[in-house]
């Protein structure tokens, strides 16, 4: 059963529809895997022991029925990568602009930091609560999805100027310029075809992420009852390496939303499913970015 949770949920772009997943066509010169356990099978249209691999697609191109490649089709209505630029563009642009209010019209001095951070903290809890809902519909919602990124930019924009104002001076902008360098990476690597994603890819990239979420609750539980920095997990020499690890699983995670984005496109995804394919990068991006800043304040404090 594919998981719904807005950081683990890297689902195809319908429920409904067979045209994302890790059966399909291999890219960059990745084979096709099985089916057997792929919570991407049904309704895939490589799911099928033989024939033409796009028959039963709903969405495959006119000229695809006869064996040629899949290509983008030619009606509207479908989603292409402009699409998909312009409404993750859209959604990072409301993010960065609530950020930059935040970190202007919430001080954190000693006067005013209580109430900016649970301002933040607010912000963050709501933000969570909109990214639960909107990886419970069926359907992307451009509202809640772009009020998701307003108020995970509040969040951000306090969490950056404290850390860039008290900790680390500049934190903000290296944390911007790593994420920034993870995304190109990740992304020409992908292009170039030296990260497959496949079913094998997909169960280690979920597995380790579990494992690691699953740590970090069990050591904020310890620091909230028992104090301290918990079990150190974020903290210390072990905070640097488990924040390295969060990156890694971050760029793992742009890898498997390359892969959507590419099989959306190729088999004629709805164009409303940008929606969806921008919501995914941005949780994305705000993951690598928190884990960045994380590290770096991190090394400043041991200074």
């Amino acid at each position: 059963m594919r998981s719904r949770n807005p950081v683990f949920s890297r689902r195809g772009f319908s429920r409904d529809n067979g045209y994302a997943g890790f059966n399909t066509a291999p890219q960059a010169g990745g084979p096709a895997v099985g089916t057997q356990g792929n919570p991407y099978a049904q309704g895939n249209p490589y799911a099928q022991p033989s024939g033409n691999p796009y028959a039963q697609n709903p969405y495959a191109p006119q000229d695809a029925q006869y064996g040629a490649p899949p290509q983008a089709p030619a009606t509207t209505g479908r989603m292409t990568m402009d699409d998909v630029v312009v409404r993750t563009a859209s959604t990072l642009g409301v993010l960065v602009v609530t950020a930059a209010l935040a970190w202007a019209l919430l001080p954190v001095d000693d006067a005013h930091i209580t109430r900016s951070y649970g301002i933040g903290i607010g912000a963050a809890l709501i933000a969570m609560v909109l990214g639960f809902v909107q990886s419970f519909k069926r359907k992307a919602s451009p509202a809640l999805i772009l009020t998701y990124a307003a108020f995970e930019g509040v969040f951000l924009g306090v969490v950056s100027s404290v850390v860039d104002n008290r900790i680390a001076s500049g934190a903000a902008m290296q944390a911007v310029l790593g994420t920034m360098a993870v995304f190109a990476a990740v992304l020409i690597a992908y292009k170039a075809g030296w990260i497959r994603v496949n079913r094998r890819f997909y169960g280690f990239v979920m597995a380790a992420a579990l494992g690691f979420v699953l740590l970090m609750m069990v050591n904020l539980l310890f620091a909230a009852f028992g104090g301290g920095d918990g079990l150190g997990f974020r903290s210390g020499a072990l905070g640097i390496v488990f924040g390295i690890v969060g990156v890694i699983l971050g760029a793992c995670f742009l890898a498997l939303d390359f892969k959507q984005v590419e099989d959306g496109v190729a088999y004629g995804a709805p164009r409303e499913e940008a929606w969806l394919a921008a919501f995914g990068l941005t949780l994305t991006l705000v993951w690598i970015y928190m884990e960045f800043l994380r590290i770096i304040a991190i090394l400043n404090q041991n200074d």
